[in-house]
């Protein structure tokens, strides 16, 4: 029997604020443990929560950047469960009245792209974190994360395999970034995803028994995940087993999943209209706005940089779905002046220097536009490639100035026509078997010449130039 897969994800992301949700505590991420607190966020007796209006202006953001429907009197309400890293014994968030419902994010291409529904967009808290101590056996709590803001964002049902999902928290994730509402550092925990996932016969209307794995925070992870628990479902089912609701927890390392609890069709949280915040009522003028005011989100730039600069899709693709890496083609473009040629340097030197050094596009620290200047450096001849390779490999490594770099060096082409003459006839009469050759019509002879004659010159004349005057030599 074929079976298809069935995937929602509930997305939370903390938002880019400089303070918490309810209080103005640091949001800043590390800081010793149980340092960014305060009496509110720590729950204490009596305190009362006042809103961050930035938390809001983040959400109507995030909303319509991906299609929502704003709910213009949304208001938050109390979510009562125990835990230890949650001191209030509740959370608050949104459950009645959520700000942002009903949107969509586009994936696939062309004939092939598929709306994935958006639920809803909720605000809401963040909880702390337990630090779990094999050594001596104990759980510890650092509250530095409680009251940090958080976007909930929860899809329908619509993904049907690891790619479909990949591809939307990849999209999802570029959309946060361009808006400014979160910088989505998936290894802070500031984007991390829960996995609602069913299997079901080819066909077949109703959907199967899901399970939810929670907080995963690695789209190669997510991938494993969502694979191997479909197998695992599928595997339980034509073996005659039912599967159980429930939560699960994926060990990567194992690359296995384990039952954590048991999960019913619904939680008694005693939800209830949080009593210490009044509802939140948005005007017309203001959603007009924030809409005025949304940047270039990644179809619209993709577009763009396709129709007017002519680069390839798949290059766009992966350039747009950064926003540093899009910040990064612009401001290296208006320096050298070549989209076409910044766009060649990123998916070739710049990909292949962050897959060496394991450093993602959100963490590099040379100056932008120093790529461009290599660029600029190699068009104009100054230097050629494989120098603007190793000087660029230094702009990405240690920040060097390029051009200041070329000159202390001594990097430059060797661009003076009579030096490099004299060179090439050094070359010549010290190779007098392969110049004979290429006289007799030997083409690789005269390859080789080539090859002596830019070694002799330690590679800083231009190709070209090197070759058409060797050609008048022999002549």
């Amino acid at each position: 029997m074929d079976y298809e897969i069935v995937i929602g994800l509930e997305v939370h992301t903390e938002l880019a604020t400089a303070s918490k949700i309810f209080c103005g505590c640091t949001t800043k991420f590390g800081g010793e443990p149980n340092t960014h607190v305060c009496e509110v966020c720590a729950g204490m007796p009596g305190v009362l929560p006042v809103l961050n209006e930035q938390v809001v202006e983040f959400a109507l953001r995030t909303g319509l950047a991906t299609n929502c429907t704003i709910t213009q009197y949304n208001k938050f309400d109390r979510k009562n469960y125990f835990y230890p890293d949650l001191p209030k014994a509740y959370q608050i968030s949104q459950l009645y009245l959520p700000i942002c419902r009903e949107g969509w994010v586009a994936i696939g291409e062309g004939d092939s792209t598929k709306q994935i529904r958006i639920h809803e967009i909720h605000m809401e808290e963040d909880a702390g974190k337990l630090i779990h101590d094999p050594y001596d056996d104990v759980t510890l709590v650092d509250y530095n994360r409680c009251g940090v803001p958080l976007l909930e964002i929860v899809s329908e049902p619509d993904l049907r395999s690891a790619e479909e999902a990949i591809e939307y928290l990849e999209k999802l994730r570029a959309i946060l970034q361009y808006t400014g509402v979160s910088d989505c550092k998936m290894q802070e925990g500031s984007f991390r995803a829960d996995i609602n996932l069913s299997v079901r016969p080819v066909g077949q209307a109703e959907f199967g028994t899901r399970t939810e794995m929670k907080n995963m925070n690695s789209f190669k992870a997510i991938a494993r995940a969502i694979e191997n628990e479909a197998r695992r479902q599928i595997a339980l089912i034509e073996a005659g087993g039912t599967v159980t609701q429930e939560t699960r927890r994926w060990d990567d390392n194992k690359g296995k999943s384990f039952a954590m609890r048991s999960k019913e069709d619904a939680h008694d949280y005693k939800y209830f209209p949080e009593p210490d915040l009044p509802p939140i009522a948005i005007s017309d003028a203001r959603i007009a706005a924030v809409r005025d005011a949304l940047p270039e989100l990644p179809d619209a730039k993709k577009a763009r940089y396709i129709s007017h600069y002519g680069l390839p899709a798949y290059d766009t693709e992966i350039i747009t779905r950064s926003v540093v890496l899009t910040r990064l083609f612009e401001e290296a473009s208006a320096v050298c002046g070549s989209p076409k040629d910044t766009a060649n340097w990123i998916m070739t030197e710049l990909l292949r220097q962050m897959s060496d050094a394991g450093v993602l596009p959100e963490d590099l620290l040379f100056d932008f536009a120093a790529l461009g200047t290599v660029i600029k450096l190699v068009n104009e001849n100054k230097i050629n490639r494989g120098t603007g390779k190793k000087v660029f490999a230094e702009v990405f490594a240690r920040g060097v100035d390029p051009e200041q770099y070329v000159k202390e060096n001594n990097l430059a082409q060797v661009t003076d026509t009579a030096a490099i003459r004299a060179q090439l006839e050094e070359v010549v009469a010290a190779n007098e078997k392969s110049v004979g050759e290429y006289k007799g019509g030997k083409e690789a002879a005269f390859q080789y010449l080539i090859g002596q004659g830019m070694r002799a010159l330690r590679g800083k004349a231009p190709a070209p130039l090197v070759a058409q005057l060797l050609h008048e030599l022999l002549q």
